[in-house]
């Protein structure tokens, strides 16, 4: 990958079958269906993609299926974090002889590791491969949170760790990330809902699970704010916002499934033990996503 990443990242989710296999053919829809949408990359094996219910191999062959499909249109961006350094580059190593463009990388989620382990970690990971890394920092799964001038500091230890994904609610250390540390790393912001606050702040772009449902909508904010014209940028935002919130207030993977069913794009369920969406909750996404559908996509004339 020459140009750096930026824009809006699909963090795309995985259709089961009903014997709840990787359904790897309806992957490849789900992939299209947001470069059909025009986002700047897509993401495999993220939380949106469950990973924590996948095995090795089948984290594996996500990536290369992700790989194929997008053909080099995107940059393919491989979560490859795991619970021990040995699995995590393994990982790592695979989806980077696969073609995967950057690495993203969570801390170990089941014992509660020291900050002191937790850098050693990510250290170890980016130095096995030579390609881009992303630190995925997401407090609530790991219980460890990569407080900006840690992120800083492993930025410039570390040549290729050169973005950063702050999954938190908290826009303060987003904002901290991006305006203290943005000579080292590139900030992305993994929260659906702050994404209008984010861009406008100056992150390198988003990550959002929601992309993987209205694509075109997310991009056409981003690309409202790129050209400077914040009063659509807030009109669309405006439109669209109930909706995210609905969906990230979750459960936030059945609901964007219920929300792509809905859609008329199914992709199956949730692999237990997590289940589907509530039927009233269901609907009122439903809902929602008729209204924001109830409007054309509005443009700004963005040169892609």
């Amino acid at each position: 990958m020459s140009e750096q990443l930026r824009g809006i990242l699909t963090a795309l989710t995985v259709p089961f079958a009903e014997d709840g296999s990787v359904d790897y053919q309806r992957l490849r829809d789900v992939v299209e269906r947001s470069i059909d949408g025009g986002v700047h990359g897509v993401v495999a094996c993220g939380s949106t993609g469950e990973v924590s219910a996948l095995s090795g191999d089948e984290r594996r062959q996500i990536v290369e299926t992700v790989v194929d499909q997008t053909a080099g249109r995107v940059p393919v961006i491989a979560q490859t974090g795991a619970t021990s350094t040995a699995e995590a580059i393994a990982l790592s190593r695979h989806a980077a002889a696969a073609g995967a463009d950057v690495l993203m990388t969570l801390a170990p989620y089941y014992e509660p590791l020291s900050l002191d382990e937790t850098l050693r970690y990510f250290r170890a990971v980016a130095g096995s491969v030579d390609i881009p890394v992303m630190l995925y920092n997401i407090p609530s799964v790991t219980g460890v949170n990569l407080e900006p001038e840690i992120v800083g500091r492993l930025a410039r230890e570390v040549e290729n760790i050169q973005y950063v994904k702050n999954t938190s609610p908290d826009a303060a250390q987003s904002a901290q990330l991006i305006h203290h540390f943005g000579d080292v790393v590139s900030t992305f912001v993994g929260w659906d809902t702050l994404i209008l606050s984010s861009l406008v702040e100056g992150a390198a772009g988003v990550m959002a699970g929601t992309a993987n449902i209205i694509p075109a909508r997310i991009v056409a904010v981003y690309d409202a704010v790129a050209a400077g014209r914040i009063d659509i940028a807030r009109q669309e935002w405006n439109r669209i916002y109930p909706l995210l919130d609905a969906i990230i207030s979750g459960p936030f993977v059945p609901a964007v499934k219920a929300a792509l069913a809905a859609d008329g794009f199914p992709i199956g369920e949730p692999r237990e033990p997590m289940t589907p969406l509530d039927a009233e909750s269901a609907a009122r996404i439903a809902g929602l996503l008729a209204r924001v559908q109830e409007a054309p996509v509005p443009t700004v004339g963005v040169v892609r």
